[in-house]
């Protein structure tokens, strides 16, 4: 028997999705490849009331995130009651919200999908205005220095002179920065969370190999394949090999150890087309069992494979390409002479610098080298690497947010608030 879905009202909040557009031919957005777009637009949404725009709090999303960080969109309400199952909130609902480590109660809110992205801000999939198709392969290279400059623009459509804070994880914790060095004048303070500087040659390396199996599928088509399939299988391999770096081998071992699926049998029935076309199952065993070969089928191989088949309906091959590519030029010190300290001289924010101590894919060292070059410059800076066993991922596990990070992070921002509004007053 179906369990009746809960009532609407019991999610909490619901939020829409928003758009702004700017650019024209005459104007359009300068990147920092010397190219540009004739016009921009950007997803993004908001929580909390919109007058507290004076306690606005940009969060920033990693790479294969977007707009929607908390609530509930009402479409996938409605989906999940005719379902019968729980809806999806956004994917760091446990830190927005009344009483959370984003308080709403107290601080506006906004998240925006980045530019170059594939979930309603402009990236390869959107119409080029010059042919009437989508870019593909035309989109121009983009850089976390041009995804911040996109931002900008939104937060001065939105009224919003100084953001109290920027506040995000991995690739959102490079725009963070970004936004504190580029922009000092309008930025409060920052939580770069399980981010870095710079990436190392092991994640340009594992990111090429990424790229490349997208490119390898036939189905790719120089980039050009809107209007068809497109580079699933390709995609979901990307994605697959991405994630293993996104958690640490003790959350692997205590999630899965080797532990066996049920096994592919030779004498099974027959399988549908769609159960042939299953990713959860892993190709190797689906051959096996064609060959008449009992082979079982590893739980960590199952999971691997879900998430390469889930990946692939909500994320662009294109922007997956685009997007990683700015992950690997990233450099904060570039513009310095290499030099990282000097990208603090003029910023004014105050920092809260998180790392996870499990976290291989950005290490606490590359938080430790971001923290030296703050100090260095007299940054007013406090850090913490925080043990927790889910890699880098850490920053988007419940139990942390409930734990040490969302303590972390409600009291910075509880201090700086007080400092705020004691200096508001006669």
């Amino acid at each position: 028997m179906r369990e009746e879905a809960r009532p609407e009202t019991e999610y909490t909040p619901v939020v829409e999705t928003r758009y702004f557009t700017f650019g024209s031919e005459s104007e359009p957005f300068e990147l920092r490849c010397g190219k540009s777009l004739p016009e921009v637009t950007i997803a993004y949404e908001t929580w909390g009331d919109p007058a507290n725009k004076d306690r606005a709090i940009l969060v920033l999303h990693a790479l294969t995130g977007d707009a929607h960080a908390a609530g509930y969109h009402a479409s996938d309400i409605a989906r999940a009651r005719a379902d019968g199952r729980e809806p999806k909130p956004g994917w760091w609902d446990p830190m927005i919200g009344p009483g959370r480590p984003f308080d709403t109660d107290k601080y506006f809110v906004i998240c925006s999908n980045v530019l170059g992205g594939c979930r309603g801000t402009t990236g390869p999939s959107s119409l080029n205005p010059a042919t009437g198709r989508p870019w593909g392969s035309d989109f121009p290279f983009i850089s976390i220095k041009d995804m911040v400059n996109a931002q900008v623009k939104l937060i001065d459509h939105l009224g919003i002179d100084k953001l109290f804070c920027v506040a995000g994880g991995s690739m959102g914790g490079m725009q963070a920065l970004r936004w504190a060095v580029d922009h000092p004048q309008r930025v409060q303070s920052a939580i770069p969370i399980a981010t870095t500087a710079r990436h190392s040659a092991q994640n340009i390396a594992f990111y090429e190999v990424g790229r490349h199996a997208i490119i390898s599928d036939p189905a790719f088509l120089g980039g050009d394949y809107y209007g068809t399939e497109g580079p699933r299988r390709g995609l979901a391999m990307a994605r697959m090999m991405a994630h293993i770096t996104y958690m640490s081998e003790k959350s692997l071992h205590e999630k899965f150890a080797r532990r066996i699926q049920d096994p592919i049998r030779a004498e099974a029935p027959a399988r549908t087309e769609t159960e042939k076309a299953d990713s959860n199952v892993s190709p190797a065993a689906r051959e096996a069992s064609r060959r008449g070969v009992a082979l079982p089928q590893f739980q960590v191989n199952s999971y691997l494979h879900h998430q390469g088949s889930t990946f692939v309906d909500r994320f662009d091959a294109n922007s997956y390409l685009v997007v990683t590519r700015a992950l690997d030029y990233f450099d904060l010190g570039a513009d310095f002479d290499d030099d990282l300290g000097s990208a603090f001289t003029d910023t004014q924010a105050e920092f809260l610098v998180i790392s996870f101590s499990s976290d291989w894919h950005y290490p606490p060292r590359d938080s430790k080298s971001l923290v030296n070059a703050m100090r260095a410059n007299d940054v007013d800076v406090t850090y913490s690497d925080i043990t927790a066993d889910w890699g880098h991922d850490s920053f988007l596990v419940k139990e942390v947010i409930n734990g040490k990070l969302g303590f972390l992070v409600r009291s910075f921002l509880d201090n700086l608030d007080k400092e705020l509004t004691d200096a508001e007053e006669p």
